[in-house]
């Protein structure tokens, strides 16, 4: 049987184990030696080199959908200190540098995350769809991703717009960040936007790329395996000429396992591999 934390077993001591994660969180970052991107420009640099959008609103959760309008909210709030953020040559991206006061004069509203493997209303919540579309964008540049983490359980089916399953990015303040680090010679700009049903995101630089890229998934498959569904993709890289289409290159990225907390439809084949 799996040893509970202690605060699990105190609950009351949670809020003190939080402040003291963030201290300890952002401290490491301090005395890490990166250099982290915090120059915003409200003009943008002058080449777009991806773009794409994710539904807001999710109907399947199961929950009221006050929780998906709280979640806008906040995609909204953290929005206004991500777009028009620079990433320059040798800058590190933080997720939660960036947004670490976001909420600064307005407080998040109560979203959908996952605590203590159960989905929960908490505020901020809902966060992950913004590090989920940033790190789809990052692996279309040659941003190179120093930190990501999968979402160990999927709670419900999630929202896809073209990018495979198994491309995601969970983060959670003091624990999980997602980080990438430019490497090139190039400044690179986020851009955020919004329109009535999406949430949109852009990466601008400031002249063209040698090279676009396409991830693809690979392999899907469901397996049960002590009584849980899992999900197991291989998700690859192809570097692609631009003006040719030529593919130039294509290489595994990652492996993505995750744990799948939804009724899966009927037709789904799920290997089993026992107990």
């Amino acid at each position: 049987m799996k040893r509970k934390r202690i605060t699990q077993m105190f609950p009351c001591l949670l809020p003190l184990r939080k402040k003291q994660r963030k201290i300890m969180f952002y401290a490491k970052m301090y005395f890490d030696g990166n250099s982290y991107a915090k120059t915003k420009s409200s003009e943008l640099l002058p080449f777009c080199i991806y773009e794409t959008k994710s539904k807001l609103l999710n109907e399947n959760t199961g929950f009221d959908m006050i929780y998906q309008e709280n979640k806008v909210f906040n995609l909204k709030l953290a929005a206004k200190t991500l777009s028009g953020l620079l990433i320059k040559p040798g800058e590190t991206f933080s997720f939660w540098q960036a947004v670490r006061y976001a909420d600064k004069h307005v407080h998040y509203k109560d979203g959908l995350t996952v605590i203590d493997g159960k989905l929960v209303a908490s505020p901020g919540g809902g966060l992950c769809q913004m590090s989920n579309l940033l790190f789809w964008i990052f692996l279309h540049s040659p941003l190179r991703i120093i930190e990501r983490h999968t979402h160990k359980v999927k709670e419900f089916p999630s929202l896809r717009n073209g990018e495979p399953e198994g491309v995601d990015a969970t983060v959670s303040e003091g624990w999980l960040d997602l980080k990438v680090k430019n490497e090139t010679d190039v400044t690179f700009q986020l851009c955020i936007g919004f329109d009535e049903e999406n949430i949109i995101g852009s990466l601008y630089a400031e002249r063209e790329m040698a090279c676009m890229y396409r991830i693809e998934g690979k392999d899907l498959c469901y397996f049960r395996k002590d009584g849980k569904i899992f999900e197991k993709i291989s998700i690859y890289r192809s570097e692609i000429a631009p003006r040719t289409h030529e593919i130039l290159s294509e290489y595994l990225l990652y492996e993505n396992l995750c744990e799948i907390g939804y009724q899966l439809p009927n037709d789904t084949t799920i290997i089993e591999k026992g107990d």
